[in-house]
């Protein structure tokens, strides 16, 4: 539960209704605001003070209670439990969907300071195999974990003194764990951490992880059908999915790849060109066979971009911006090494590099969560960094991903940009629908 959450606004008083969420899903509002009262007259302060001004010592007590003091409110003794506990039993004892959405508003994300965030009790983490616990490994990438493995299963070499029953038991469970290594890998996320959170993997990631699992399978007869799988991998890292992709083929499955990568085209067997344009004016076979002979077809749009015939002009001057800038300093989230960036304003400006070097960690994770934080008063807490500086250069952010847009299953991009609202506003005034008395509703 975070306090800045629960009173958004410092300047308001406790009479006004500063802590949000007593005013939103609390019944009977005077319950609470007499047990206040009375809380301010046992301990000397005002309901009728901005929160902004109230000592540290106060708002300790508004927030987490009086430890069991009683208070007599009409001619009832009730214990004032604080703001914080009452929300966190509320969240925990209800029924209702809606109250629990609303309580989660309050709360934000955190790393425990317990277990630092590895989700172990203390007695699990001190079990280790030589200097390592299992959340150490954990924390480590595929390619250092892989090292690691062959570490602990080397009998011969025996780095870690391991005696013949313990290498008995670790020898197959290693050789398990490296082929598993080996075929992250193989698919280009040698940089993943093994607690990488699923839901911070991109639509690529995700992709290249399942795919991973089919490696050892040695399935035949089947078909893999991926959709973009090369998102997000960088034309370095590009080969060995590639590669990887032929393994399959090789293993006598089918793979078919929906992709707009040149390597990828060019790579595959067999091309399939839809077109000639999107949409409506899509849905024909333009061109079919080798990438070669994709190429010799000059109805195909994307022969035409594979043979070099076509391309896109790079241009000649480029913007020099209004000489303002954002500077992030001492960015150190995931695997950044505590780095300064600054980011010229009024250009169109590209962040790149290769798979996993920290892109989306510096632009998503840092800037764009701390300009959320700053803006729109976010929870999401912006990755490790010591200062942004530049914020007042600019006057809002816009974050455009890949998440839904929007809010019920009826929603579309029609009613979404709200094109929608002014065809509701063209039928509204057709006679027929005048004469019905039917209105935009």
């Amino acid at each position: 539960m975070d306090p800045e959450l629960v009173i958004p606004n410092p300047r308001l008083t406790l009479a006004e209704g500063a802590i949000q969420p007593w005013t939103r899903i609390v019944g009977n509002q005077n319950k609470y605001q007499e047990i206040l009262q009375a809380v301010a007259d046992a301990h000397n302060f005002s309901v009728h003070i901005p929160i902004k001004d109230m000592p540290q010592k106060i708002m300790d007590i508004i927030l987490y209670g009086t430890d069991g003091q009683e208070y007599v409110i009409g001619k009832k003794n009730m214990r004032y439990e604080g703001v914080v506990p009452n929300l966190v039993q509320r969240h925990a004892d209800t029924d209702s969907d809606y109250v629990r959405k609303e309580i989660e508003a309050y709360m934000r994300e955190r790393v425990c300071p317990v277990c630092t965030g590895k989700r172990l009790k203390e007695t699990s983490l001190s079990v280790k195999i030589g200097e390592w616990s299992i959340a150490d490994i954990g924390e480590m990438t595929v390619e250092e974990a892989l090292d690691t493995f062959v570490i602990i299963g080397d009998e011969k070499k025996n780095a870690l003194g391991l005696s013949k029953t313990h290498c008995a038991i670790a020898t197959p469970l290693t050789k398990e764990m490296i082929k598993r290594a080996k075929n992250l890998l193989d698919v280009g996320l040698y940089y993943l951490s093994l607690d990488r959170s699923v839901h911070t993997l991109s639509g690529g990631e995700a992709q290249r992880v399942r795919l991973s699992t089919q490696l050892s399978t040695g399935l035949t007869g089947v078909i893999y059908i991926l959709d973009e799988p090369s998102i997000g991998l960088h034309p370095k890292d590009n080969d060995t999915l590639i590669a990887t992709l032929k393994k399959l083929r090789d293993l006598k499955n089918t793979v078919i790849v929906v992709e707009h990568d040149q390597a990828m085209m060019e790579a595959a067997d067999f091309v399939v060109d839809i077109g000639p344009g999107a949409g409506t004016g899509g849905g024909q076979i333009i061109a079919t066979g080798t990438a070669a002979m994709i190429k010799k077809n000059n109805a195909s749009q994307t022969g035409q971009f594979l043979s070099g015939k076509a391309t896109i002009p790079v241009p000649k001057k480029r913007r020099k911006g209004n000489k303002k800038t954002i500077d992030i300093k001492g960015a150190s989230a995931f695997n950044l090494k505590n780095i300064d960036v600054s980011l010229p304003l009024g250009t169109l400006t590209c962040v790149t590099g290769v798979s996993g070097s920290g892109k989306s960690s510096l632009i998503i994770d840092i800037l764009s969560k701390a300009l959320h934080k700053k803006f729109y008063r976010a929870k999401a807490e912006p990755g490790e960094h010591k200062s942004i500086k530049g914020m007042t250069n600019i006057k809002k952010v816009i974050s455009i991903d890949q998440s839904p847009i929007g809010r019920t299953p009826r929603s579309n991009p029609a009613t979404y940009t709200g094109v929608f609202t002014a065809i509701r506003d063209v039928f509204t005034n057709v006679p027929e629908a005048k004469m019905r008395g039917m209105d935009a509703g």
